[in-house]
């Protein structure tokens, strides 16, 4: 099995796990995905049109 690996490309075997203690890997892998999110649904919100002015146009 061990032939079948290709020499210079990424193997399962080298992945390490994410290491916390660098402030790189924090802000990557946890701040970024979290201002993402917020500002998704920040957003979103903003765009979503106002439906108070149809309610009122009905009665």
């Amino acid at each position: 099995m061990i032939f079948q690996l290709p020499t210079d490309t990424p193997n399962p075997s080298q992945n390490t796990p994410i290491d916390l203690t660098s402030i790189f890997d924090i802000v990557v892998f946890i701040v970024a995905p979290v201002v993402m999110v917020f500002l998704y649904f920040f957003l979103q919100k903003k765009e979503r049109p106002n439906n108070d002015s149809k309610n009122e146009d009905d009665t």
